[in-house]
């Protein structure tokens, strides 16, 4: 794989775009858009921002259709960690917001930059395909075309649809004939729908525990399925947010097995030997998997209000099978089995996604053989993600004006780092997991971003 500044085939027949090809097309107005048509504006750009919704939010706004967030939903990061660097989240606030506190900064954050009055509410796009020299043909339905599809040309098109929107669906033998009712997580919004039920909740990431323990508030039983054993961190340690903790220790740039060994004492010390409830020792060191924060797992599972069991084995009419040979008979399943990149509105091999379906790409951020097709937030950091998606913006706009005001040297830096498409930025051997696709240490990530800057700079 290789960087060409040069679409690599034709476009296929369409209809006429009209122009706007000094512009550029940000899709999806959550945290990335909001983030990237703020930025873009700031280097002298115009923008249009398409959001399907009525509202700015994304996955934040949980009135949105494609919204994972639940009522009980808080920040697993802290605030100094999630927010944006150039807006700081009220001092007032706790360490860890409620979702709709995150709204209300998301919102306030469009109104302060004056962001609304680039975005088409109610647009929804339908298909981005390349155009000549570079631009891109994007076709619009809705709001904005009057109800009919319309097709625009950009300078640019920056992708901010999010990634934990599409339902990784599991196989089990015998799911489709189960007569139990099973959902998945992205259809979990209130423990209301826990209340009375004996509940099954399948998977021990971050959303599989935050709804296990609200099924020990309301349900009658709680079973919790786990495939393998995970490092659980609560959210205080010695006092303070765990995350704000382990970046200190990263900052004095340790070795990693130092740096595991010194986090495993730490949680061993914090949190204990959590195989003493029946849950599986880890099969991986501290640091391979994204980190698990969760105070009150620990609580419930010491309180036996949660039972630990293993995975799934199958299931049968009325009933679920687990691997350990027993037998358990949910009201309900939930399916916390995460969520699978997906981008209806493009091409895969204008991502360059690969045979597995995970886009591979420069920084997680630039398409190899599209210079001008960029995505915000493609990322699943060790810390907040707010202050990442900040700097990929301002990677983003940096190099659409360097190709806008030096494009040899813009042309001589793609080719210079064709090698770094797909490049991880993990010190620790991250599980190769759908999960873990784009898992970055926040330090070694931006670094790199920093780097990148430095190196567009415009020559003094």
């Amino acid at each position: 794989m290789s960087f060409d500044m040069t679409n690599s085939a034709p476009p296929p027949p369409r209809e006429s775009a009209t122009g706007r090809a000094d512009s550029v097309c940000v899709i999806g107005a959550g945290a990335a858009g909001l983030t990237a048509i703020k930025t873009l504006r700031e280097a002298g750009f115009s923008v249009d921002c398409y959001e399907r919704e009525t509202g700015v939010g994304g996955a934040w706004n949980w009135r949105h259709d494609r919204s994972p967030v639940y009522a009980t939903t808080h920040l697993i990061s802290s605030k100094p960690f999630t927010q944006f660097p150039d807006f700081p989240m009220p001092d007032s606030w706790p360490d860890y917001p409620h979702h709709s506190q995150v709204l209300a900064y998301l919102e306030r954050y469009a109104d302060h930059f004056g962001l609304r009055e680039h975005i088409w509410f109610g647009t929804e796009v339908t298909r981005v395909v390349p155009g000549e020299n570079g631009s891109w043909d994007v076709t619009i339905s809705g709001a904005r075309g009057g109800g009919a599809d319309r097709t625009q040309r950009y300078a640019a098109v920056v992708v901010a649809n999010g990634h934990n929107w599409s339902p990784k669906m599991p196989s089990y033998e015998g799911l489709d004939s189960y007569g139990g009712q099973v959902i998945h997580a992205s259809a979990y919004k209130d423990p209301a729908q826990l209340r009375g039920k004996r509940v099954l909740v399948i998977g021990a990431g971050n959303t599989g525990c935050d709804i296990a323990v609200d099924a020990a508030l309301q349900a009658t039983r709680c079973w919790h399925s786990s495939r393998r054993g995970y490092w659980y961190a609560p959210k205080y340690t010695f006092g303070r947010p765990t995350d704000q903790v382990s970046d200190r220790i990263a900052s004095f740039r340790l070795p990693m097995w130092v740096r595991q060994r010194l986090m495993q004492a730490t949680l061993r010390r914090t949190v204990g030997d959590l195989t003493r409830f029946g849950l599986p020792k880890p099969d991986h060191k501290v640091l391979e998997t994204h980190p698990i924060v969760n105070s009150q797992l620990i609580y419930h599972l010491g309180h036996g209000t949660i039972t630990p069991v293993p995975d799934v084995a199958r299931f049968t009419a009325n009933a679920v099978e687990l691997v350990d040979g027993r037998v358990i008979e949910p009201d309900l399943v939930i399916l916390a089995t995460g969520y699978l990149p997906r981008f209806e509105f493009l091409a895969p091999e204008l991502l360059n996604v690969d045979a597995e379906g995970r886009p591979r790409l420069f920084l997680h951020t630039l398409a190899p053989n599209f210079p001008t097709l960029a995505v915000v937030g493609l990322l699943q950091p060790d810390s907040g993600i707010f202050s990442l998606m900040h700097w990929q913006a301002v990677l983003i706009a940096t190099w659409l004006k360097l190709r806008e005001q030096a494009p040899e040297r813009a042309n001589s830096y793609w080719r210079a780092h064709h090698h770094l498409v797909g490049q991880r930025f993990t010190r620790a051997r991250v599980k190769d997991s759908t999960r873990h696709w784009f898992e970055v240490n926040h330090i070694d990530y931006l670094r790199a971003v920093a780097k990148a800057l430095r190196q567009m700079e415009p020559a003094s």
